[in-house]
């Protein structure tokens, strides 16, 4: 154990994700589930009998889907518990996860985010009881009206035109926001859209509420994420693991405080929840805003992203807008590079998935794996995850090694990946003996994991 390490210390020790899709039942959670555990499991070189916790993060779906994807790794007898914290969920995975390694019950747990979700906006499943955002949507409408346009559409178009109203942003300030997130999205193989847009082309495209028009709107996705999340003593046994080990510096879950009944549309997205964890988290990490250089934030609408960089500190109260308009969001910016992966706005939203994809796209980069997009000389790295609700996560990560990031080439990434590619960098579904070398070897039963193989050896 190095001098700063803590015996409490949690690290991702491998990440796997599948491409974020269209929800057209296309492919369906089991496989995807599997397939994310499947790249997570061989990529942290750990196999499932070494599990001692599975957490499924998921918003749609009856309550043992976490069950019905950890059985086809093995019936170990491994707990699972199923998570559900609306967009939040895949965070709040990975900080459970965490608390049980910090509280030295759990050395290795698998955290693995899905969705299969409806086509079209953001709809409850639950029509027969009130709704958990019941008292925010009516305060919301008592303040600003009643309208048909889709309700998170108008949360976060809401606090857009407030903070347009307060500060002078401009329509095409959040334009320009989504225009960047659509140029990150071209080199990530597992977004959603990879399509450039112009300017132009955004603010022009099908209007959805205030200042919102459809390509500054995450689509509804179906796909999955999962990670390996270890202990300092798991990772102590297997120090040639060290280099690839990211560790959790600083971590906080918060829910919202008495300020989002303020009446203000900015108060009623949580942005005072997210500047408090956020400062949280990064005292715990030891680290200030100005550190950052790379982070991941939850922009499901452009708007909420240009609320974000003020939440969140990177900009002077007041001022997110400027930063944006001086090209601060992107490489070769004076600010962090945002979403490199291309955000929700371009990758996609699997709701349960999210959390944990913003977090493989982070260790990526800070492994140097995201060669093709990497924000290089990184040694930490913020993650901001939100559920209206309401729950957020913000996660700051450091390099195990305490090394900064530089660009690994595919061919060295090929050899220690597992997978025989740079996953980072490409996409490509797992073969079923993948899945084999994963799989418990000492309590499985093939009956589970026959569809999904033949589903799988289809595809192939």
């Amino acid at each position: 154990m190095s001098a700063q390490a803590s015996p409490s210390d949690a690290y991702i020790l491998g990440v796997g994700l599948t491409q974020f899709l269209k929800p057209r039942r296309t492919r369906e959670y089991p496989e995807l589930g599997y397939e994310a555990a499947v790249k997570a499991l061989i990529d942290a070189k750990v196999n499932y009998d070494q599990v001692q916790q599975v957490i499924a993060c998921y918003c749609y779906g009856d309550t043992t889907c976490g069950q019905r994807i950890a059985y086809n790794l093995g019936m170990t007898g491994c707990p699972v518990l199923n998570v559900n914290n609306a967009c939040a969920t895949g965070s709040t995975g990975l900080h459970t996860a965490r608390r049980l390694i910090q509280g030295g019950l759990v050395d290795c747990a698998l955290i693995v985010g899905f969705e299969q979700m409806r086509p079209g906006s953001i709809k409850s499943v639950w029509d027969d009881r009130p709704s958990p955002l019941g008292p925010s949507t009516k305060l919301m409408e008592d303040t600003f009206g009643k309208c048909d346009a889709p309700r998170n559409a108008q949360y976060f178009g809401n606090a857009g035109q407030e903070y347009m109203q307060k500060y002078g942003a401009k329509p095409e300030d959040f334009a320009e926001i989504a225009r960047v997130s659509h140029e990150h999205s071209r080199k990530n193989p597992y977004a959603q859209f990879r399509q450039a847009y112009s300017l132009d082309d955004i603010l022009k495209s099908t209007p959805v509420y205030g200042p919102l028009t459809k390509l500054q709107c995450s689509p509804t996705s179906d796909g999955a994420a999962a990670a390996v999340m270890v202990s300092q003593r798991f990772l102590d046994a297997r120090p040639s693991l060290k280099s690839q080990a990211i560790l959790i510096a600083g971590q906080a879950l918060l829910t919202d405080g008495p300020e989002v009944y303020s009446g203000s549309a900015i108060d009623l997205v949580g942005f005072q929840m997210s500047r408090d964890a956020a400062r949280l988290a990064l005292q715990e990490a030891g680290v200030c805003i100005q550190d950052i250089k790379v982070c991941e934030l939850h922009d499901c609408f452009s708007t909420n992203e240009l609320l974000l960089l003020d939440a969140l500190e990177f900009s002077k109260p007041g001022k997110a807008h400027e930063m944006v308009r001086r090209g601060d969001i992107t490489y070769e910016g004076q600010g962090p590079v945002v979403n490199p992966s291309g955000g929700l706005i371009s990758k996609g939203h699997p709701l349960g998935a999210t959390g944990i994809a913003q977090c493989a796209e982070l260790t990526w980069q800070l492994r140097g794996w995201a060669n093709n997009r990497l924000v290089p000389g990184v040694d930490v790295a913020l993650q901001h995850n939100l559920g209206l609700g309401g729950a957020v996560v913000v996660t700051i990560y450091k390099r195990a090694d305490g090394q900064v990031s530089n660009p690994v080439s595919d061919e060295e990434v090929k050899h220690v990946s597992g997978l025989g590619y740079n996953p980072a960098v490409e996409a490509h579904y797992i073969r079923p003996q993948d899945g084999e070398r994963v799989r418990s070897k000492s309590k499985s039963h093939d009956y589970p994991l026959r569809g999904v193989n033949d589903k799988l050896a289809s595809r192939l």
